[in-house]
């Protein structure tokens, strides 16, 4: 871990648990950053379109156009063009926030390299969009955006002639110019597009739309704000005039500044270098990557549970070749494997009851086996309360005290069903508590959903309905949550006390919970 993922990710957790418990998992805006992108992008689009049906590409009507919008149709076209400028804003925020957040927390390295890398041209080509829109209105922002845009691109020896001189004189400038400039504006958002799908091609079940109380929320605040503060313009555009007192957006045009006060080569040296240096960033330093998980042909069904669970689609369903009567078999794509084992936990032969043979499930970890993982458990067998935690969550040394036997596995998702039944069933456990990710969400994405949905039993394999499912609790905490985890931990062991020893309860109120977070996942 890097000094910059040391002072980032303490920030990250503290603010996501706090968001967490504002807004509900569900509703936290971080973790929908990727969809509010979208939706943010979307809200940008229906409003361009809007804008366009006003929009008049000339030298003086591209501004008197505008102007029209924003003082006599203010009522609609105005809040059109306020909304299109805050949402591109709105846009830029969750699109850094996103960026240091799969970096504070890790999640950019090995196999998701190529989320991250083709990531980079998204950054540029939604600086380009925003910066090609504040050019037509064609104000005194506009002329200086223009004209300090074109002396830096100038300084690359690209053009056969420099094009800053069609911003020396007013004479130099023609109608042909705010035609291009929309043709761009139009064109970046669509090569955006593309990159955006290409940027999600290695994940599955991508979230493209947020939850939808949370887009209307959003929406309502960008309304909100075009009403009180809608944007306006600056004076209108003139040649022989040096624009002297400026409002920039920062969002994106925080960095022209210095091309007042950098040289224009200084400046494409530091762009070029930001841009390798962010681009190389899932191979600095040096990555070891743990062994992909492997597939055991003599226990593998083909039954297809590990390719739909898989968070980055690394498994893939493929014609059987060992000429066992199935049509299917499991493939693993070690480039893209992630090691979390939430395949192993999503396979239906990974079940510790079976003593007949060796505990070899269809498929799992070669570097944490679920056949060890049934020793040590096996090894602590008077334990009264048996912790499973999340690689990424409370370290076990931190939970260690008497009765109490601490497991941990890549992921709480890798831990299949029928393990919490043979902790509640084979040994002397009263209850099984398990640590997932906190605040920050699921290292890998999906597997604290799947186990919520497991337990619940309307995930396959699900847990056994004999199981009592208060003997089971399913806590969130992040590395630093030692002493929430304790205490929670200590909550259990008291409620575990106060439960008669021959209780076998049904479901508990997590299936409902659950099953109303499927329909509101199923009506965004």
């Amino acid at each position: 871990m890097t000094i910059f993922q040391l002072l980032l990710r303490p920030l990250f957790t503290r603010l996501d648990s706090g968001l967490a418990a504002i807004f509900g998992t569900s509703w936290n805006p971080l973790h929908n950053l990727g969809a509010l992108g979208f939706f943010f992008y979307w809200i940008v689009a229906a409003t361009g379109i809007y804008i366009y049906i006003f929009f008049d590409t000339g030298i003086t009507e591209a501004y008197e156009s505008v102007a029209y919008m924003t003082d006599e149709q203010w009522y609609l076209a105005g809040v059109m063009r306020s909304l299109h400028r805050y949402a591109s804003d709105a846009l830029v925020a969750v699109m850094v926030i996103h960026v240091l957040r799969e970096y504070a927390y890790d999640r950019y390295r090995a196999s998701r390299w190529f989320t991250w890398v083709t990531g980079v041209p998204i950054i540029a080509l939604v600086l380009a969009s925003g910066i090609t829109g504040y050019w037509l209105v064609w104000d005194q922002l506009a002329q200086y955006i223009a004209t300090a845009t074109t002396e830096w691109l100038d300084w690359l020896p690209i053009f056969g002639e420099p094009i800053a001189r069609n911003f020396m004189t007013p004479d130099a400038l023609d109608d042909r110019f705010f035609s291009l400039l929309v043709f761009l504006h139009i064109a970046i958002p669509l090569f955006l597009l593309l990159a955006l799908w290409l940027h999600l091609q290695r994940v599955s079940r991508a979230r493209y739309n947020p939850p939808r109380g949370l887009a209307v929320s959003a929406f309502v605040a960008l309304l909100a704000l075009s009403l009180i503060l809608p944007a306006t313009s600056h004076a209108p555009a003139d040649l022989g005039v040096v624009p002297a007192l400026l409002n920039l957006d920062w969002f994106y045009l925080g960095f022209y500044p210095l091309l007042d006060y950098w040289s224009h080569g200084l400046i494409w040296a530091t762009v070029a270098l930001l841009t390798l240096l962010v681009s190389a960033m899932p191979w600095l330093p040096p990555f070891k990557r743990p062994a992909a998980a492997r597939v055991n042909l003599e226990n593998c069904n083909g039954c297809a549970r590990c390719a739909d669970d898989c968070p980055h689609n690394a498994i893939t369903m493929s014609v059987r070749s060992d000429g066992k009567p199935f049509e299917r078999e499991a493939a693993v794509d070690a480039s893209l494997c992630t090691s979390c084992g939430i395949c192993a936990g999503s396979c239906p032969t990974s079940t510790p009851f079976r003593r007949a043979s060796e505990l070899a499930p269809g498929i799992d970890l070669p570097d944490s086996p679920l056949a060890n993982l049934r020793d040590r458990i096996d090894a602590q067998r008077s334990a009264k309360i048996h912790v499973v935690t999340c690689g990424h969550s409370i370290r076990p040394e931190m939970l260690k005290t008497a009765g109490v036997s601490v497991e941990s596995v890549p992921c709480i998702g890798a831990l299949p069903p029928s393990f919490i039944d043979y902790l509640l069933s084979r040994t002397e456990a009263d209850g099984v508590f398990l640590a997932a990710c906190g605040g920050g969400g699921c290292q890998y994405r999906l597997g604290v959903q799947w186990t919520e949905e497991r337990i619940a039993g309307i995930r396959d394999p699900a847990l056994r309905k004999r199981v009592p499912r208060e003997r089971i609790h399913l806590g969130h905490f992040s590395s630093h949550q030692s002493t929430l985890a304790n205490r929670a931990l200590e909550a259990f062991r008291q409620r575990l006390e106060a439960l008669p020893q021959s209780a076998k309860p049904g479901l508990d109120d997590l299936a409902p919970r659950l099953h109303s977070r499927q329909r509101e996942t199923n009506d965004a």
